[in-house]
């Protein structure tokens, strides 16, 4: 097989393995980026469902579920940079979204909520 016929046939494959070393890519910068971030006084959301919150979190992240965000934008200032995170970073992806449409500048996902353990 040439390597047209290799690309027409596995392209999805290679897209969804872009797509996730993008998420880890980006995941890692914003860690690093964690404590310059909280000394701004950044707000760190997350944005699973009450339950999972409750099941186990990160200590001063405060819980927005994802279908409540649109509803609850005046507890998020936009003063401060806000790092959104959930369980996998795809909640947290369209969470950022949602604050980037409603004029939220300095936006973060970290992904995975378990980063912030890392960064304490």
């Amino acid at each position: 097989m040439n390597l047209q016929g290799y690309f027409e046939q596995y392209w999805p494959f290679a897209a969804l393995g872009l797509w996730f070393a993008y998420k880890w890519w980006n995941s890692k910068r914003v860690l690093a980026m964690l404590p310059e971030l909280k000394a701004q006084g950044a707000l760190w959301v997350d944005v699973r469902s009450a339950a999972e919150f409750a099941h186990a979190n990160a200590p001063g992240t405060v819980n927005i579920p994802l279908q409540e965000l649109g509803s609850r934008l005046a507890e998020i200032p936009q003063s401060a940079p806000v790092v959104l995170c959930c369980a996998s970073g795809t909640r947290s992806g369209m969470a950022k979204m949602v604050l980037k449409k409603n004029g939220y500048q300095r936006v973060y996902n970290i992904g995975t909520w378990s980063k912030f353990l890392q960064a304490k």
